[in-house]
């Protein structure tokens, strides 16, 4: 249960999990469930996830991130090709209407074009 992976972390990393949280599963409607030992939230498809850092920050990441038009200039890709992110030390840092639209179109993304992974099959 994602309220359980919360309560491992104290202070401000678990204070923007918790926000983040929020703001995905009330506000925009989104699924939780915990995979690859990390939160992850999804409507179709995983959309997007939280995975707290070992420098006490929180990277907020879209796993479709390459396909967003970050026109907002938040999201960093660090050298990874499909997933783009955001790393947060504070909430009093997160940019929330900027950061609102980035997930709105990431949703709609996910309703209007299907995830196809990327992924070879053996």
């Amino acid at each position: 249960m994602v309220s359980d992976f919360f309560a491992q972390f104290d202070g401000d990393q678990r204070n923007v999990m918790e926000y983040m949280h929020n703001i995905l599963t009330r506000d925009m409607q989104l699924m939780d469930k915990i995979r690859f030992k990390i939160p992850f939230y999804f409507g179709r498809s995983w959309i997007c996830y939280l995975n707290p850092l070992k420098n006490e920050k929180v990277e907020f990441a879209f796993v479709r991130g390459n396909e967003l038009s970050n026109y907002q200039g938040l999201l960093q890709n660090k050298g990874r090709q499909q997933v783009y992110s955001i790393e947060f030390e504070k909430v009093s840092e997160i940019p929330v209407e900027l950061l609102n639209e980035v997930i709105q179109e990431a949703i709609l993304l996910d309703q209007s074009k299907p995830y196809a992974s990327k992924r070879k099959s053996t």
